[in-house]
């Protein structure tokens, strides 16, 4: 094997603490959003986070007016991460899939499950790793605590946190796996 020149070993140090930058993104995301820490949840949003359907408002303030009222529909909540797949389109810009289980206190009586893949956008400003846009997250199920996910009619997340979700069916690679054309 070759060995590797000063510039590819800088390089390939450089990808490795991009990832696992990003991986503490997802981890962080967890923590300050269970503990409602909203200070912390904005700082691991770029600067100039576009807001999502919100007329092209842009910033962590912005972001926090639309995500605010949304955590408070639920009380507890347990975000447990899993998978994270990260796909890098060059030094400071990456892609990411994020498996994610939910335990989620909907109501005073009421506990639910989630089955979660959010689908992420990172950047790189200042050396440091942020989200670059609102996660996108994707509901595979959500099930009242002990209820199976089979059967359960459709969820049309945010609007209902329980039902069956968009997901596995609507990513591509499923449908073409099953024979559907996408």
């Amino acid at each position: 094997m070759p060995e590797a020149g000063a510039a590819d070993l800088a390089a390939r140090i450089d990808r490795l603490e991009s990832a696992g930058q990003i991986r503490q993104l997802a981890w962080r995301y967890s923590s300050t959003l269970d503990s409602r820490d909203m200070d912390g949840l904005m700082a691991l949003y770029a600067d100039d986070v576009k807001v999502p359907g919100d007329g092209g408002r842009r910033g962590r303030e912005a972001l926090r007016s639309v995500m605010e009222p949304s955590l408070r529909r639920v009380q507890i909540t347990i975000l447990h991460v899993g998978n994270h797949v990260i796909d890098f389109a060059d030094d400071d810009h990456a892609t990411g899939a994020v498996y994610c289980h939910a335990e989620v206190q909907t109501g005073p009586d009421t506990w639910i499950n989630q089955a979660i893949c959010y689908e992420d956008r990172y950047v790189r400003q200042d050396g440091r790793w942020y989200f670059a846009a609102l996660r996108r997250h994707e509901l595979l199920y959500g099930a009242e605590h002990g209820q199976s996910p089979v059967g359960l009619p459709p969820a049309n997340w945010p609007e209902n946190d329980t039902g069956r979700g968009s997901l596995p069916e609507r990513w591509d690679s499923w449908r073409r796996f099953w024979g559907e054309h996408p």
